[in-house]
């Protein structure tokens, strides 16, 4: 796809998040909104999948670790086919497919169930290494969040994806700075990243996670053999939304009427 297909694309994600979140009233629109490049260009341009069958065997796996975000993700997966687009109308409703967090029992295409912070790349871990003593082609890829950074599993699953060799996974932390007590830095400094994780032994790339062409480049390239790869995508909270960057108090509060025809008109919707 070109770039203005990719951006037509991420603006309609957009334009879902804010529709499913308001008429849901709750969820987290700040986290969903700054991975939506990041979601589009693995689901568009990088991931070996079938939408038509779910539960392919050889297909590439994601795990979305900062679960709350998945109002981004069922966006995604409904455009790009896996199920009706209505069903996002139904989000965090009683019986429905969309739960609040990933549930892989529920959701074509949701790889793993998520949600509880920090387990997450735990279980791609565990998928990466399935992989390799399978000797199965696949691909994992985990996305994170920076203030899931803080808790005390990532940190074993990181040594674990090291010790192992997993040339087949790539973690990709969301790190948009904020979380839902207050900067990152202020709850508790993640310090320098890069350098954290060049010491760990990942290959480490720090990047605009908002910009396809970086994104995308860098997702595509190969691993180097025996070593996982790291990704910092810089991301916005509230991506997109003027009244939603970069600001705390959306991390996990839904818009109401008024806020979401204001979003939506930002993002070129229909209210």
């Amino acid at each position: 796809m070109n770039l203005k297909e990719l951006q037509d694309i991420s603006k309609i994600v957009r334009q879902d998040i804010i529709k499913m979140i308001g008429k849901a009233g709750s969820g987290h629109p700040g986290g969903s909104l700054s991975i939506v490049e990041i979601l589009v260009s693995l689901y568009y341009e990088v991931m070996n999948i079938k939408p038509e069958d779910p539960r392919w065997e050889d297909r590439d796996r994601l795990v979305l670790s900062k679960g709350h975000g998945c109002p981004a993700l069922y966006s995604v997966l409904a455009r790009r086919g896996y199920f009706d687009t209505d069903e996002l109308a139904t989000l965090r409703r009683l019986g429905s497919i969309l739960q609040g967090h990933p549930d892989m029992k529920k959701t074509p295409g949701i790889d793993a169930s998520t949600g509880s912070l920090g387990q997450g790349l735990s279980v791609a871990v565990g998928m990466a290494l399935g992989a390799k003593l399978k000797r199965k082609g696949y691909r994992v890829f985990c996305i994170i969040g920076d203030g899931e950074m803080q808790e005390g599993q990532i940190w074993e699953a990181l040594m674990a994806s090291i010790h192992y060799k997993l040339d087949n996974l790539t973690i990709i932390l969301d790190h948009n700075k904020l979380q839902i007590d207050g900067p990152n830095d202020t709850v508790m400094s993640l310090g320098n990243i890069n350098d954290r994780m060049t010491a760990f032994g990942f290959d480490v790339y720090d990047v605009d996670g908002h910009d396809f062409d970086v994104l995308i480049k860098t997702l595509r390239s190969e691993n180097n053999a025996g070593r996982p790869k790291f990704i910092i995508a810089n991301t916005v909270k509230g991506k997109g939304v003027s009244f939603m960057e970069n600001q705390v108090g959306w991390h996990g509060k839904a818009p109401n009427a008024e806020e979401v025809n204001k979003a939506l008109m930002e993002l070129g919707g229909e209210i």
